[in-house]
């Protein structure tokens, strides 16, 4: 479930980068069907949310430092 909540939220904030109208040109650059060549993090009111185009949050990860072998004796 950690994707689809992260992934798919209603409250999305709109950005170049994940648009469905963009392209990624290289990092910095963003190749939009309406507006040309624009910042990944720009808008305008033609965003369409594409899914596939945003990378989720990286996990946390898990800190094992503290665990010994009789923590995971039944």
């Amino acid at each position: 479930m950690f994707f689809s909540s992260s992934l798919f939220k209603k409250d999305i904030e709109p950005r170049c980068a994940y648009c469905a109208r963009g392209h990624a040109v290289n990092e910095r650059e963003v190749a939009c069907k309406k507006h040309g060549i624009t910042d990944p993090a720009s808008h305008c009111r033609s965003f369409v949310y594409d899914p596939r185009k945003r990378e989720p949050p990286r996990p946390v990860p898990l800190k094992t430092t503290h665990f010994t072998a009789d923590d995971f004796l039944i």
